[in-house]
């Protein structure tokens, strides 16, 4: 390499990094992502004291990272440069042919114990029927499709805790499309199976498929685990709407006071969280009631994730109410609420991979 050559190297660099920094100077922060669907890193305010803890420098180094011209183009590809060299797992996802599946980590074995506990207390704190549903990720009913040699903890023990077989309802289906591919809950056939699997278990008449037309509702959905591996170029998911909203009324707390809600908030389908478009999302309470079906047929209690609200659609087919109390938001007492609601079956309903990491299930001794 002659002189005048890596002269000219190094001012192409320098002037690159330079147009880099003026381009990120002139264009206006983001507040949010939506490829990454999450809140990008602000400017942080100086002050001395932070300075010296290093606090400082790291938000200043995270804002840089999250405000990067073009960010959301580098992470693809990068993902791409990876993939070429041989990489399946990005961030923690991995990439299964045109499937993006989450790795689940090893949990901490004192906190799943305490959490099955907590399951336990509510059991005799309240006078309803209680069953624990715990639904496997994509990694254990789609093990065949990860990588050789893939690393994902093996949840078959915990699986075996739940009074709820979804893990054999839905392997039972392994062959179809019950999971997202590009997102880690699963879809409204994965839910119906769900569904079905939850009123066997509590003794009440499944739900026939024949019985429903699925309305496609977006064919333009990339989900959670697109936004973190970066893999952005496989094909958008489909989103269905099974069950439809006519003699259902739905009730959500979203701001301490009861609104009427919707079964399905499209407004959803124009952003980047269509998943939300059931129910509208978390929320801490929401209430759906069936007028088409006797007060006999008692009303259910989930203390639930995400995963319920794609599956309350359909058990509200068979109970004349359905609540959903989500512990991260809602923090009274749940076997009061059973109380004084008229409680008749509580489920507490949880995806495998958030039970295992849960902090909030505590609230269940309440």
């Amino acid at each position: 390499m002659t002189k005048a050559y890596g002269r000219f190297l190094t001012a192409f660099f320098c002037a690159f990094l330079g147009g880099l920094l003026v381009w990120h100077i002139l264009l206006p922060d983001r507040a949010q992502s939506e490829t990454e669907n999450r809140t990008l890193a602000q400017l942080p305010s100086f002050s001395w004291e932070s300075l010296k803890d290093g606090s400082y420098t790291e938000a200043v180094e995270a804002y840089f990272a999250d405000q990067f011209p073009l960010r959301d183009g580098w992470t693809g590809l990068k993902a791409r440069a990876e993939q070429l060299i041989g990489k399946s797992a990005f961030n923690g996802v991995y990439l299964c042919g045109d499937t993006l599946i989450s790795q689940v980590e090893t949990p901490d074995t004192e906190l799943v114990g305490k959490n099955l506990g907590y399951v336990r207390r509510l059991a005799e704190n309240t006078g309803a029927r209680v069953t624990l549903g715990l639904i496997p990720s994509a990694a254990e009913v789609w093990k065949d499709k990860l990588p050789a040699g893939a690393e994902s903890w093996d949840q078959t023990a915990l699986l075996a805790e739940s009074d709820i077989g979804f893990g054999e309802a839905l392997s039972a289906h392994a062959g179809e499309d019950i999971f997202y591919r590009t997102d880690h809950h699963w879809t409204t056939l994965g839910a119906f199976y769900g569904a079905n699997a939850l009123l066997e278990a509590l003794g009440k008449e499944s739900l026939k498929a024949e019985d429903f037309t699925p309305e496609t509702a977006s064919a333009n959905f990339s989900g959670t685990l697109y936004s973190q591996s970066g893999v952005h170029w496989l094909t958008p998911d489909t989103v269905e709407f099974w069950v439809p909203e006519e003699g259902l009324a739905v009730t959500s707390w979203r701001n301490g006071k009861p609104e009427e809600a919707a079964l399905y908030d499209r407004a959803y389908l124009e952003k980047k969280d269509k998943y939300s478009a059931f129910l509208g999302g978390n929320q801490p309470l929401c209430v759906i009631k069936n007028e088409n079906v006797s007060a006999d047929a008692g009303k259910l209690l989930l203390i639930r994730d995400s995963y319920s609200d794609a599956l309350a659609p359909f058990l509200a087919r068979r109970f004349s109410e359905v609540h959903l109390l989500d512990l991260r938001y809602y923090r009274a007492p749940a076997a009061r609420y059973a109380a004084e609601n008229g409680i008749d079956d509580i489920c507490v309903l949880y995806s495998v991979q958030n039970f295992i990491s849960d902090r909030n299930l505590v609230l269940l001794t309440q």
